[in-house]
């Protein structure tokens, strides 16, 4: 078990990545699991996160390879390291960053798994008609047409407010990652199922009210759970059901999936990369650059279907 002043450590390194860096709740979570892991790992290995050289740092790095862990997720596990000593030299509690110098594995970076239209036509068509109540077929309505019309992520989705959709507006404001915020336009056919679910939510609200006279929830997709809003675990079994409703492999569908699917869709169809990018909330262009395969296709069909010498 790591020592409790690697402990405090980690704690006092969240705490300043949440105020200093604005960083989400999940990115917390994660750095969190990742640098206990790598504390326990060298507690018992005879040394403390705090004191740990580059050598006891590179044979827990080795250690996550012969364990089989994937690429991309060593490198997130030293990028934590990294990020945790830098705090710890800036603290002044260390004089260096051990884990600067090395090197992590090659992320590869690939085009994610995708959907055809028709196939994110099939999983809409089937939102409309899945579910126990005509409550739950709105919801997963909304939630779809919302998730397709956008490109949100997950976490942005099951947590947006109510009061961003009040008055059918044609632009969503969101706040992603770092509490950064990006307008992303809403399709009609988003629209009328915000519409279309809000009436529904209302009505259910001011009829709870008056019975128990409790306040309506501030989350447009509202759940009794802790968080108080749909759960991303739940979201992500409900696309899985729709799946099979649609005679899709479960397999290939998530709601990340739908983001992907989404973007690719509107390179398809003519948008420039930098637009995408503001859309999906990227803070760098080269995340969005897994796409460019798409826009190369584009292009080439482009000059082969218009340029003279192409005809001759």
């Amino acid at each position: 078990m790591a020592d409790p002043d690697s402990a405090r450590r980690i704690s006092g390194f969240l705490a300043a990545q949440a105020a200093e860096q604005g960083a989400a709740r999940n990115t917390q979570l994660a750095y969190g699991r990742d640098l206990a892991d790598a504390a326990d790992w060298l507690a018992r290995h005879g040394t403390a996160l705090a004191r740990a050289d580059r050598a006891a740092l590179e044979g827990y790095i080795a250690q996550l390879d012969a364990e089989g862990l994937a690429p991309a997720t060593r490198a997130r596990r030293l990028s934590a390291l990294k990020q945790f000593y830098r705090f710890a030299v800036d603290e002044g509690w260390r004089p260096d960053n051990p884990a600067l110098q090395i090197k992590g594995p090659g992320r590869k970076r690939s085009l994610p798994g995708t959907l055809s239209m028709a196939e994110v036509d099939a999983l809409l068509a089937v939102a409309e008609t899945h579910g126990r109540s005509a409550a739950d077929r709105l919801r997963n309505t909304c939630l779809m047409q919302l998730l397709y019309a956008t490109g949100l992520r997950v976490s942005e989705l099951v947590a947006l407010p109510v009061a961003a959709v009040r008055g059918d507006p044609q632009l969503l404001l969101v706040r992603g990652k770092g509490g950064k915020e990006r307008m992303v336009p809403l399709s009609p056919p988003a629209r009328d199922a915000i519409t279309a679910w809000l009436a529904h939510r209302d009505a259910e609200d001011a009829r709870h009210k008056a019975e128990t006279g409790a306040r309506p929830s501030p989350f447009l997709f509202p759940s009794r759970g802790k968080a108080g809003h749909l759960t991303r675990i739940r979201f992500f079994t409900l696309i899985k059901e729709l799946a099979l409703a649609a005679n899709l492999d479960p397999a290939r569908v998530t709601p990340h999936v739908l983001r992907h699917a989404f973007a690719t869709h509107l390179l398809q169809n003519g948008a420039d990369l930098r637009a995408i990018q503001a859309l999906l909330g990227h803070a760098d262009i080269a995340t969005t650059e897994i796409y460019t395969h798409i826009l190369d296709d584009r292009l080439k069909r482009l000059v082969l279907e218009n340029h003279p010498l192409a005809h001759r």
